[in-house]
């Protein structure tokens, strides 16, 4: 979730007005900064989570990885005061995603015994917290249907549109098979799936760019 005036939902415009306060409350649950390097874990996946993490700077990814080896990259996102680790404080679970800093990130620590008092003592900043959650809660579950229901070439055309209008909530990689797993499939599959939609002519790919859209219309009425 994100600590920033929510631009969706049934509260929006509270949070508008609520925000600093909000903020500040954050702000005093707040009980170390750190440096992160590149490419090392800020979260484990199965990690027990006593605190939150807050994220002002700097671009992360997250993944998750089954026991049979199998990958799956939700994505990576620059963080614009980013929090993570909210959902298992609520429900009690282990970590459930690998979060990586893709660049050297300054994390702070948000206590988790600090945060549940804050929580109890101020009932607008704990409806802000269910705010926040719900809103990425469907988000997440929009991104994990569509990968489930839809082909794979689909999903490809659907990040790329989605990636032209700029209202995706993760990105993507430049590596390709980084990618294959961020579709939940082989860089093979990724590959044919790709080549698919070249040659129907609505991408093509560019040394610098990577895959760029050829025919934005078309590639909308496909998608439709």
């Amino acid at each position: 979730m994100q600590l920033k005036p929510l631009s969706k939902g049934r509260f929006q415009s509270l949070w508008e007005q609520e925000h600093d306060e909000i903020e500040q409350i954050m702000l005093e649950c707040i009980s170390e900064t750190k440096l992160v390097p590149a490419h090392q874990k800020l979260m484990q996946q199965g990690q027990k989570v006593d605190s939150l993490i807050l994220v002002k700077h700097g671009r992360i990814s997250m993944g998750y990885t089954a026991r049979n080896g199998r990958c799956f990259q939700l994505g990576t996102m620059v963080c614009d005061s980013q929090l993570f680790g909210e959902m298992e404080f609520f429900s009690g679970y282990k970590c459930q995603l690998d979060i990586v800093a893709e660049d050297d990130v300054e994390i702070e620590v948000i206590c988790g015994d600090k945060l549940q008092q804050a929580l109890i003592k101020q009932p607008m900043f704990a409806l802000f917290f269910a705010s926040a959650i719900a809103v990425d809660y469907q988000d997440t579950v929009d991104i994990l249907a569509r990968r489930m229901l839809y082909p794979i070439a689909y999903n490809i055309a659907y990040d790329l549109y989605h990636r032209y209008l700029d209202d995706l909530p993760v990105d993507g990689f430049t590596k390709c098979y980084l990618e294959a797993e961020r579709f939940a499939t082989t860089d093979r599959v990724y590959r044919r799936a790709v080549k698919k939609l070249e040659e129907l002519g609505l991408i093509h790919k560019d040394k610098e760019e990577g895959i760029v859209i050829r025919d934005l219309e078309g590639l909308k009425a496909y998608l439709e």
